[in-house]
């Protein structure tokens, strides 16, 4: 099952590599095909400071934590969504996060659920009628089957 990852999973993960999310990413790789945006590098890098206040941990152990965590997820290229998908995003994420838009132009272009737990961004987008989400506690019993 191929499945969207978002920025709030990955921090979580980096935060906690012995949780319950830092398990799915770190050791379910053969069970499932994490892609992120690629932009989602520049986004951890960019709050490793934070990363270091919020963990407590040393930044050599922040990088060794991210690097556990990310290294099951395929990175892709941000030119290779197709420009209809953008648009479509844009339009129904502009009045919820527009930060998020990466995410929904994703799964509508690899036409697959995206991991998160942004329940704004998820309650927002079901009233419109998108509800192509995935919970960690749904996906935590797919990885048990």
């Amino acid at each position: 099952m191929r499945l969207i990852v978002d920025a709030n999973i990955v921090f979580s993960g980096i935060l906690n590599t012995n949780g319950k999310i830092g398990d799915l990413l770190i050791n379910c790789g053969d069970k499932f095909d994490f892609i992120a945006p690629d932009f989602l590098r520049t986004e951890i890098k960019s709050k490793y400071e934070r990363l270091v206040r919020i963990s407590k941990m040393e930044m050599t152990q922040v990088l060794e934590a991210e690097f556990q965590t990310c290294k099951g997820i395929t990175f892709i290229s941000e030119e290779q969504i197709s420009t209809k998908h953008w648009i479509a995003a844009e339009k129904l994420v502009a009045d919820i996060d527009p930060k998020d838009t990466h995410y929904i132009a994703y799964s509508k272009h690899f036409k697959c659920k995206i991991w998160s737990g942004d329940k704004r961004l998820i309650t927002g987008l079901a009233e419109k009628g998108f509800k192509n989400f995935i919970t960690t506690d749904e996906l935590f019993q797919l990885s048990q089957k």
